[in-house]
C-alpha cells in the first residue's frame, strides 16, 4: 500500500537548510472537509466552516508560519456546473487561482465513493498541467481501515484514468489532528524557495470587513438554509469607533445590510416579529468582538436586491 507514495530525499537538500514560500489552495466538492483542515493546519478558525457549499466566497487565506517554510493557504469557492452568472464568475475565478498556485490540494472525504463531483473537479485538474497536485482524503476518523484502502487506490486510478500521477496522496483526519503535519512536511518541498512573504503574526490577510460580513451570512443561513442556500449576501457599509468613548471602553459601530433576492424571503430572515434576524445578531456580534478583540454594536437591515446573483451590477457592488 505504501508503494503508492514513496518519497526520497537528496542528501544535497537536507544538508542546505533552504527556506520555502509558496501557496497553496484546497479543492473539493462542498463538505470535503477544506476549511477544517485549512484551520487544523494553520491552527485557528480562519475559514469560515459551514455544512452548504458556496459559504466561503472569498479569497481567505491562512497562512502556516514553519521554521523552514511559510505556506498560504489560498481559499478557493467551490468549483460547480454553473447555473448562474454568479456560478461562472466564481468557476473563472477558481481556475485562475488554480493556476497561480504552486500546489493544488484536492479533498476527498474518506467515507464517501468518488462521484461525478469529483470526476468533474479532477478533469479540471488534469487540464492544469504544471502544478503539482495532492490527493488529500478527509474524514479518515469515519472508516475503517479497508474502506481507507479501497479509496487510496480509488483515488490513484482516477489520476491515472485522466492522465496525470498526484504527487502524494495523504489521508488525515483533521478532526483528529491525525498527520495534518505530515501533510504540511509534504506540502512544503513542492513550495519556490524564496523568504517569507507574510509577517510572522499574519494569520489571514482576509480584510476584516469581509471576514465580518462572512460570519454575519453564516449566522443568517443557519437554519433557513433549505429555503435560502445562496439567496443571501452580506456588505458591510461601514465600521466607525463610536465617538466619545473613554479609551478603555471603546465601542464599534457595524452598520450591515443582508441582501436577498426577493421579497418573499425577508420575512424568512427577520422571522417573526424580528426574532430571527435578532438572533442573527446576536450570534454573529459574539464571533466578531472574538474575531476583533473589541466590543462591538451591529446595526443590521435586511434588502431586497432583485435577483442579485444574475446582474453583473449588483455583482460587482456586492463584491463578486
Amino acid at each position: 500500500m505504501g508503494a503508492m507514495s514513496v518519497r526520497t530525499q537528496s542528501s544535497e537538500e537536507s544538508a542546505e537548510a533552504v527556506h520555502r514560500a509558496g501557496f497553496a489552495c484546497f479543492v473539493g466538492r462542498p463538505n470535503a472537509g477544506k476549511s477544517t483542515l485549512t484551520n487544523a493546519l494553520v491552527g485557528q478558525k480562519v475559514a469560515i466552516t459551514a455544512n452548504q457549499p458556496q459559504t466561503t466566497r472569498h479569497t481567505v487565506r491562512g497562512i502556516v508560519h514553519r521554521p523552514d517554510a511559510q505556506l498560504i493557504l489560498v481559499d478557493t469557492p467551490g468549483l460547480h456546473k454553473p447555473r448562474t452568472l454568479l456560478g461562472e464568475r466564481l468557476n473563472d475565478v477558481v481556475r485562475t487561482t488554480w493556476a497561480e498556485v504552486d500546489v493544488i490540494g484536492f479533498c476527498l472525504p474518506a467515507n464517501e465513493k468518488l462521484g461525478p463531483g469529483d470526476r468533474f473537479i479532477a478533469k479540471e485538474l488534469a487540464s492544469i498541467k504544471k502544478t503539482p497536485k495532492i490527493a488529500i482524503v478527509t474524514k479518515t476518523d469515519l472508516v475503517d481501515g479497508k474502506t481507507l484502502a479501497e479509496q487510496l487506490i480509488a483515488i490513484d486510478q482516477l489520476g491515472k484514468e485522466l492522465g496525470f500521477e498526484w504527487a502524494e496522496i495523504v489521508p488525515v483526519s483533521a478532526v483528529g489532528d491525525q498527520q495534518v503535519n505530515l501533510l504540511a512536511d509534504l506540502i512544503v518541498p513542492l513550495l519556490p524557495e524564496g523568504p517569507a512573504l507574510y509577517p510572522e503574526g499574519d494569520l489571514t490577510d482576509e480584510p476584516e470587513q469581509v471576514m465580518i460580513a462572512e460570519l454575519i451570512r453564516e449566522a443568517a443561513l443557519e437554519g433557513v438554509r433549505d429555503e435560502l442556500p445562496h439567496s443571501i449576501a452580506v456588505v458591510v457599509e461601514e465600521m466607525l469607533p463610536r465617538e466619545d468613548r473613554p479609551a478603555d471602553k471603546p465601542l464599534l459601530d457595524i452598520h450591515a445590510f443582508v441582501y436577498i433576492e426577493r421579497p418573499s424571503q425577508k420575512g424568512i430572515i427577520i422571522g417573526p416579529k424580528g426574532k430571527r434576524l435578532k438572533e442573527v445578531g446576536i450570534k454573529s456580534r459574539k464571533q466578531i468582538e472574538a474575531l476583533l478583540g473589541t466590543p462591538v454594536f451591529l446595526d443590521l437591515h435586511v434588502k431586497v436586491a432583485k435577483d442579485w446573483q444574475r446582474d453583473p451590477r449588483q455583482l460587482r457592488k456586492l463584491g463578486f
